[in-house]
Parts: C-alpha cells; sequence; structure tokens
C-alpha cells in the first residue's frame, strides 16, 4: 500500500501537469491574433473612457445572442468569420474584456480598438482608446502572460504559428487629415507626402509585430473611403462618391503593397500577406445587386441623407433586413457584406490577395 507522502508527491505531480494535459488539445489548433480599428474590434473600446463604441442596441442585432457586443456590425465581424474558417471554436476576445484568461490565451486575443490608425494622433477626438503603439504594449503582456501559463518554449510556439490580422489606415485619413477643414496633418503635409509618411510609420510598427513573434500577418487596405454612406453625406455630391477620399484610397493602397513587398524580399519569406479590400469593396459597391444587395449607398442604421450622418442608436432609421444592405452604419460594412469579403480573404485571385490566399497559406502551413 502507498504511503501519505507518496500520495502525496503524486498529486503535486498531477497539479503540475494537468495544465498542460487541458492545454494540449487546443494548442494543436492555430491562435488567431488581430489588430487594429473599429472595423475588427470586439469590444476593447466596451471598457474603455470613450465614445468610439458600439455596446448599445441595434448593433449586434443579428449576432447570436441578438445583443450588443463591441462589434461595429449588425452581426459577426471580419475577425469572427475568419476564425471560423480557420477552424477555432470561438472567436478571440477582447484583450481587455475580464473573462480573458486561463484557456482562453491559447486561443488568440483581440487588441484592436475603435478610433485608432497608424498615427497616435489619429483619433484625438476620441480621448482613450488603444493606439497601435498600446496594441503592441499589449501583445507584450499577452506573451508574458502565456509564457506563465504553458512555458515560454510553448509560447514562443504559438505565436510563430498563429495567424494574425491587422486593419488599420483608413482612420488617418477620414479621422485625421480630412477631419476638418485645414486639419493640421493637411497644412502639414500634401497629400502624397502624407500617404508617404503614413506607411513609413506602419512599416515601423510591421516591423516591431514581426520582432514580437509574427510570422503569418494578413494586411488590409483602406476600401473605398470616400463611396461609404458617411462620406456620401457629408462629401459627394449627387450620389457620387468623394473624389478626395477616393484619390487618398488610390495613393495609399498601391504604396502599402509595394511596403509589403519590400518587408518580405528584406525577411526573406512571405511574412505579410496584402488583401485588397478596396477592389474587394469596389465589387459590390459598384454593382450591389450582383451581390443580393438594393443598396451600397444607403446605411442600413442611421439618419440624415443615405443614414450616413451621426451614429446608429435606437433612434436611428433601420431596415427591417440587414441581407439587402452592404453598409450597416456610416462606416462599416454589414455581416453579409464582411462574409463576402472573408471569402475573399479565403480563396480571392492575385488581384484581390498577394502572394496568395488564406486557403493556400493553410495548406501551405499544415505541411510544415
Amino acid at each position: 500500500m502507498a504511503s501519505p507522502s507518496k500520495f502525496s508527491d503524486f498529486s503535486l505531480v498531477l497539479l503540475f501537469l494537468l495544465p498542460f494535459v487541458s492545454i494540449a488539445p487546443l494548442a494543436d489548433a492555430r491562435a488567431f491574433f488581430i489588430f487594429g480599428d473599429s472595423l475588427v474590434d470586439s469590444g476593447n473600446n466596451n471598457y474603455l473612457a470613450t465614445t468610439a463604441r458600439a455596446d448599445s442596441p441595434p448593433y449586434g442585432v443579428d449576432y447570436p445572442s441578438r445583443r450588443p457586443t463591441g462589434r461595429f456590425s449588425n452581426g459577426l465581424n471580419i475577425p469572427d468569420l475568419i476564425g471560423q474558417k480557420i477552424g477555432l471554436s470561438e472567436s478571440p476576445l477582447p484583450y481587455l474584456s475580464p473573462d480573458f484568461n486561463g484557456k482562453k490565451l491559447l486561443i488568440g486575443s483581440n487588441f484592436a480598438s475603435a478610433g485608432v490608425g497608424i498615427l497616435n494622433d489619429t483619433g484625438v477626438q476620441f480621448v482613450n482608446i488603444l493606439r497601435m503603439y498600446r496594441q503592441l504594449e499589449l501583445f507584450q503582456e499577452y506573451k508574458r502572460r502565456l509564457s506563465a501559463q504553458v512555458g515560454s518554449k510553448q509560447a514562443h510556439k504559438l505565436v510563430n504559428e498563429a495567424l494574425v490580422l491587422i486593419t488599420v489606415g483608413g482612420n488617418d485619413f477620414v479621422n485625421n487629415y480630412y477631419l476638418v477643414p485645414y486639419s493640421a496633418r493637411s497644412r502639414q503635409y500634401k497629400l502624397p507626402d502624407y500617404v508617404k509618411f503614413v506607411i513609413s510609420e506602419y512599416r515601423r510598427l510591421l516591423m516591431r509585430l514581426y520582432k514580437l513573434g509574427a510570422r503569418r500577418v494578413l494586411v488590409t487596405g483602406t476600401g473605398p473611403m470616400g463611396c461609404v454612406p458617411a462620406e456620401l453625406a457629408m462629401r459627394g455630391t449627387n450620389g457620387r462618391c468623394s473624389e478626395e477620399l477616393q484619390r487618398a484610397a488610390s495613393l495609399y493602397n498601391p504604396q502599402l503593397v509595394n511596403m509589403l513587398n519590400g518587408l518580405n524580399k528584406q525577411i526573406g519569406k512571405d511574412v505579410f500577406i496584402s488583401a485588397n479590400t478596396q477592389r474587394m469593396h469596389s465589387d459590390f459597391v459598384s454593382d450591389p445587386r450582383a451581390f443580393g444587395f438594393v443598396t451600397s449607398q444607403i446605411a442600413c442604421c442611421g439618419q440624415g441623407p443615405y443614414n450616413g450622418l451621426g451614429l446608429c442608436t435606437q433612434l436611428s432609421n433601420l431596415c427591417p433586413n440587414r441581407a439587402l444592405y452592404a453598409f450597416w452604419d456610416p462606416f462599416h460594412p454589414s455581416e453579409k457584406a464582411n462574409r463576402l469579403i472573408v471569402e475573399q480573404i479565403m480563396t480571392g485571385s492575385n488581384e484581390y490577395m498577394h502572394p496568395m490566399n488564406l486557403s493556400t497559406i493553410m495548406a501551405m502551413d499544415s505541411r510544415i
């Protein structure tokens, strides 16, 4: 018969091993990390003192819980849908969520925060948001927490093998350069020079992310910024897109691709994958009926011309069928539009995804 001391020793060993036993099945799944702005924020701003938030109805009207979550969508957003495609059983939680602990760390995390841009002075009107440098600081903190849970070797492996999505840049134009007439940045730079400056700052952020361990990074460009309902209402003429913002997008997106190609060449492998979200959006903006929408100009939720003014609130106009609208609110795509975008991310040709789509990445990485 075993002595009490041997039972005690066995219990200690078992207690030590249990976390690693429970971690093993989850660690085999690819973790997913998200950085950026409101297009991919899943609720971090719920925990911040800011006006850039989506935690009140009718946001979330089509989410599985039918409740607002902090996603700037009627339902699922792009990270939710990509997470499903890569086989995650649940979406990564916002890093600031009080529920983000234990096994949840193994799934990944969402660090995105509505209102942010590449530049630190973008979104100053929103006050307390997680600017990009802060998102990367929190990622470092996450890595320390993960290492304490699974050990540094396993943590390093999980981060290296993870998929990363970063969506940021639109606010540097909408909520900075063009925020007000004669903005500080527009007085400082002509548009082509501003674009070069933003790209150079983005390059620094991406290299920082690489140094923190990211090895598969999806980088989205801006959509057709001048064609969203908010810009049609404020800057468009007779239903036409804002020429200035469209010009900004046409300057920015090709330079972003060139910068990513340069980074990959410098590193010696395809770490950064560019998603041509301008083309993805433009497909259904230019021909909404071909994709089952009745309109790509009028937001489902809002007020004023094109439902493009102010915030989406319980007092706003609200369409009865969100699947018929390309835009949910003045700035953000509907869940159906997000699904179209994610389909192109998964299977799109080189016109949409460069140098490869996400399905190809997953097939390649599964053989490693």
